[in-house]
């Protein structure tokens, strides 16, 4: 007796179709996490030059006109150190993920003179 096989290419094909679901929805979120990350890049990168050409007005301008970069590109600055002629400026971007919450992405740079 041979057990009826009706049937059973539909539920292959549902389980397929669940896997490539679930496969996208991953792959949108590794593509959001990279897109915040590379605007955390660049706004860092764009807050360090800001406040090492405002270094001629003192420490506090300097991190005041990184403060303004980093607002203007929806960002939060964690830190701004001043040593010497060179400054490092830390960002961080609340990124959402739909299952894990919101976490953050960070980055850090670093602009001064050329030695």
């Amino acid at each position: 007796m041979i057990a009826d096989d009706r049937g059973s290419a539909t539920v292959l094909a549902c389980c397929a179709l669940a896997a490539l679901v679930a496969i996208t929805a991953m792959l949108m979120q590794v593509g959001t996490v990279v897109s915040v990350r590379h605007r955390a890049q660049s706004a860092a990168d764009l807050a360090a030059l800001a406040a090492a050409i405002g270094l001629d007005h003192g420490t506090d301008a300097a991190c005041a006109a990184a403060h303004e970069v980093a607002e203007r590109m929806r960002t939060a600055v964690m830190s701004c150190e001043v040593e010497g002629w060179d400054v490092e400026v830390a960002v961080t971007v609340p990124v959402p993920l739909s299952s894990l919450g919101v976490r953050d992405a960070r980055a850090v740079a670093r602009a001064g003179p050329a030695e």
